[in-house]
C-alpha cells in the first residue's frame, strides 16, 4: 500500500477509504486503487475489521480500480503474551488484462512485503 486516505466519515468505525498500491512486476502491473467501505469494531479484546469495495466516481489518473470482494481482518491478543494473531481474508480482483501467473506473484509478493512492513512498524 503507497496511500491511504479516508474520503467520508459515516459513523464511529465506518468510513470511505480509498487506498492505493504500486505498480508490481516492473510495472507490467499497473498501479492499483481502490475505494472501500470500511467498519472496525472491537472483538474479543481485540480488533476486527471488515470491508468491500464501493462505487467511487473520483478517479486517479494513471492508476486501475481494482476491487475488493467482502474482507475482513481479526487481531486477536494471544494469552499471557505481548503477541496479538492477525488473520485476514481478503478476496482482490485487480482487474485489467493480466495474466493470471503474474497476478498470483504479485498478490503473493505483496501480503509477504506487507506482512513484513507491519511488523517493522509495530517494533517501533
Amino acid at each position: 500500500m503507497t496511500s491511504m486516505e479516508i474520503v467520508e466519515t459515516l459513523d464511529e468505525g465506518c468510513c470511505v477509504v480509498k487506498y492505493t498500491t504500486a505498480g508490481q512486476l516492473w510495472d507490467i502491473i499497473s498501479p492499483r486503487e481502490f475505494v472501500d467501505f470500511s467498519y472496525t469494531t472491537d472483538y474479543e479484546n481485540g480488533l476486527l475489521s471488515c470491508g468491500v469495495s464501493v462505487d467511487h466516481d473520483e478517479h486517479k489518473q494513471g492508476f486501475v480500480r481494482g476491487f475488493n470482494h467482502p474482507c475482513g481482518w481479526f487481531c486477536i491478543p494471544e494469552e499471557n503474551s505481548t503477541h496479538s494473531l492477525l488473520t485476514g481474508y481478503i478476496q482482490t480482483d485487480l482487474r485489467g488484462m493480466l495474466p493470471q501467473s503474474a497476478v498470483d506473484t504479485a498478490m503473493a509478493s505483496g501480503l509477504v512485503n506487507f506482512y513484513s512492513d507491519l511488523r517493522q512498524a509495530l517494533h517501533v
